[in-house]
């Protein structure tokens, strides 16, 4: 029997690309602090014993790059030999260099700031949740914080830093969600747990504690670490790279995406700051009632602070015509660079905290881009 279906996914901290994601915003997060106008793009690979850390750079602070990148590895839980790899003894190669200048005179303007770089940004809100984000992505975070926060209290101890969520939805002929059809989750453990100790521990501590029960019903898949075995994870078992997890950084594929990563990226990057501009944007559309579920695009050009296009789509859920909701969004935000980074405080040492478990849907970090302020400014165009 057909079912309407749609799967997302998402990974802990301790995943090979997460690592590098959360080094480049922890090199991001110390440059900052120092010196708030620099300017970064940082790009973090890792492997077996090895991380390199390369990109580009303009700050008047030096950061002790390497030093950086072992407080990180070893905060995650890679701190001894016993998961294969150590923030301790690993190499650190530093490849950053200076930031080039024709892209520096691009972005510094007298009174405004040009966009870094050209490319789209997607922004996305919804009512299917109560952070407003796609059902699928939002419990594969919660069961991905959750395997990580029960391997750090020790709930289950013989858990490694490494693992794996995945959550698929099943949808009404409306694409309304009515209930978890599979999950799967896959995590590092250590050698002498068995895998049905494993997987009763999983269901019972972490999915059961995390998924609300309404949604799971008999026919619901549990699959855990369905390969049957996972000793050998992190950079061990796979190569890192930042920006690899983008789909899980936003909305799980759920909505579109431009192709650009967030993390090692300061402001000036529209990669980053467009995105989490059009998420704002999105989300206080919904909840000022013009429409039920949306999806906004903005598009830049390298130098030029106005974006070249601005696209909403509204899935057929608008309440007033969508010329309106344009002239709405044109009319309560500014989408140049400066615009947002002033208002979203940009400039501040956040993002280390945004490595994992996505940027956007965040109830648990007080994030400026999830506020929903500019609603009430929204609501008046309903009338």
């Amino acid at each position: 029997m057909y079912k309407n279906l749609f799967t997302s996914e998402s990974v802990t901290e301790g995943h090979p690309d997460k690592i590098c994601d959360a080094i480049a915003d922890a090199v991001l997060d110390a440059i900052l602090e120092n010196d708030k106008h620099s300017r970064i793009a940082c790009e973090v690979a890792i492997s077996t014993g090895l991380v390199l850390v390369m990109g580009e750079l303009t700050t008047s602070h030096y950061a002790d790059i390497a030093s950086i990148a072992r407080k990180t590895i070893n905060r995650i839980g890679y701190n001894s030999p016993k998961w294969g790899f150590n923030g301790n003894t690993c190499a650190v190669i530093n490849a950053v260099t200076e930031q080039s200048a024709d892209i520096a005179q691009a972005v510094n303007k007298n009174d405004s700031l040009g966009a870094g770089d050209q490319g789209m940004m997607f922004g996305f809100a919804c009512r299917d949740t109560e952070n407003n984000m796609p059902l699928p992505i939002s419990l594969s975070h919660s069961l991905a914080k959750k395997l990580a926060e029960v391997r750090k209290n020790n709930t289950i101890p013989y858990l490694g830093p490494d693992g794996k969520t995945q959550v698929t939805i099943e949808y009404d002929k409306n694409n309304n969600p009515l209930r978890v059809d599979t999950i799967v989750v896959s995590s590092q453990h250590s050698e002498d747990v068995s895998l049905t100790t494993l997987k009763n521990d999983i269901i019972e501590k972490v999915i059961k504690t995390t998924v609300p029960e309404k949604l799971l019903d008999a026919s619901t898949r549990f699959l855990i670490n369905p390969s049957g075995r996972f000793i050998i994870g992190g950079p061990v078992a796979d190569t890192g790279l930042t920006g690899r997890k983008i789909i899980v950084d936003t909305y799980g594929g759920y909505a579109n995406h431009g192709g650009g990563s967030f993390s090692g990226k300061d402001p000036t990057k529209v990669d980053r700051t467009g995105a989490y501009a059009a998420r704002y944007v999105a989300k206080n559309l919904v909840l000022a009632g013009l429409l039920d579920k949306v999806e906004i695009q903005i598009a830049y050009a390298i130098g030029v602070a106005k974006p070249v296009s601005i696209q909403i789509n509204d899935f057929g859920t608008a309440k007033i015509p969508i010329s309106k909701i344009v002239d709405a969004v044109n009319d309560c935000f500014d989408f140049e660079p400066k615009s947002i980074i002033e208002r979203f405080q940009l400039l501040n040492p956040i993002y280390r905290q945004l490595s994992s478990y996505g940027h956007f849907g965040r109830t648990d970090l007080d994030l400026p881009w999830e506020k929903d302020d500019l609603s009430k400014d929204l609501k008046k165009y309903k009338r």
